[in-house]
């Protein structure tokens, strides 16, 4: 176990090393003047010349590249002041460390995350459950039909429509907002509810439909056979052999899912309004702000492999038959 996990982190830096490299060197290639955009329009030559010094452009690629990389791990000096490690460089459109943006949004990010989290797991799994349970009876038809319903819909299509409903038309909610939950609790889960059950019901369906379907496919395994063949309960046998068994495809889509949330749910935020690190990635992106865009990315990037490795040594916690080496 211990020497897979130092495999697999080694191997985390060397893919985080070429993600910076291949991000760095590909926005290289496009045709602008970084400190002409920095500066902004009117601009004297001087001022452009001052910028592109300041922000260490009159070097060569090869060096900047490597200036990035060592701020990572020791931190970098700019005329504004020190950026400490992990220092992922200093924005050409703002002027600020990419660091703080990142952190400045990713509690937002976070937020969402967390609650939509925790509602489509819980009902999500726990409707999966019920239908596999009660198999062919009334009540598998409706969650199951239910989940297929919820499947086709999308977070830029149900998001609007129940904005006008219980924001502008009826006025029973205030628009999604943000506060820190260190600050007011309540405001802070108020402000969060409209994306929390928006996209708790995007993937509550999926995750609906793949706990009923593994759990039904448990039930059919040898070891559970042999277990209700030894006039085990039946409740038993359910939560304690084919459930465990039934997590592994879902914690590895869950991975999937998280991972993507946390490096920022690009169309949940545009959808509401909310400034997290998925809004930051695209406007960065319009305003061909490398070092923002090659921060975000870098972000996200270390969330995806962090959270793949997880997902492996869970794999082993669930289902004993599974070795790690």
């Amino acid at each position: 176990m211990l020497q897979f996990l130092i495999r697999r982190l080694i191997g985390a830096v060397v893919i985080m090393f070429l993600i910076g490299a291949f991000t760095f060197f590909l926005f290289y290639t496009i045709p602008q003047d970084f400190a002409e955009l920095s500066c902004g329009k009117n601009c004297s030559p001087e001022n452009i010349a001052v910028i592109r010094e300041n922000l260490g452009l009159d070097k060569p690629i090869t060096a900047q590249f490597w200036e990035f990389m060592r701020g990572i791990v020791a931190g970098r000096d700019f005329t504004q002041g020190h950026c400490s490690a992990p220092c992922l460089g200093m924005s050409f459109d703002s002027g600020e460390f990419v660091w703080d943006s990142i952190m400045d949004r990713f509690p937002l990010t976070l937020s969402l995350t967390v609650g939509g989290l925790v509602i489509f797991l819980l009902v999500g799994l726990g409707a999966g459950l019920l239908a596999a349970w009660k198999r062919g009876t009334v009540a598998d038809k409706a969650v199951s039909g239910a989940s297929i319903v919820l499947s086709s819909f999308q977070i830029y299509f149900l998001g609007p429509i129940v904005l006008g409903i219980v924001v502008y038309q009826t006025g029973w909610m205030e628009n999604p907002s943000y506060q820190p939950f260190t600050e007011n609790p309540f405001a802070w889960a108020a402000g969060m509810i409209i994306p929390w059950a928006v996209m708790a019901t995007i993937f509550t369906a999926q995750y609906t439909r793949m706990s009923r379907s593994t759990m039904i496919e448990q039930l059919q395994e040898e070891h559970v056979r042999t277990a209700r063949a030894k006039g085990m309960r039946q409740r038993y046998v359910f939560f304690r052999y084919a459930w465990r068994g039934s997590l592994i495809p879902i914690v590895t889509i869950l991975g999937i899912d998280l991972s993507a949330l946390l490096s920022g749910a690009v169309v949940t935020e545009f959808t509401f309004d909310l400034a997290g690190i998925g809004r930051l990635a695209v406007d960065s992106s319009l305003t061909k702000d490398l070092p923002v865009t090659m921060g975000v990315m870098l972000f996200g990037a270390f969330f995806i492999l962090i959270l793949n490795i997880i997902v492996d040594l869970t794999y082993a916690y669930i289902d004993p038959r599974v070795r790690l080496s």
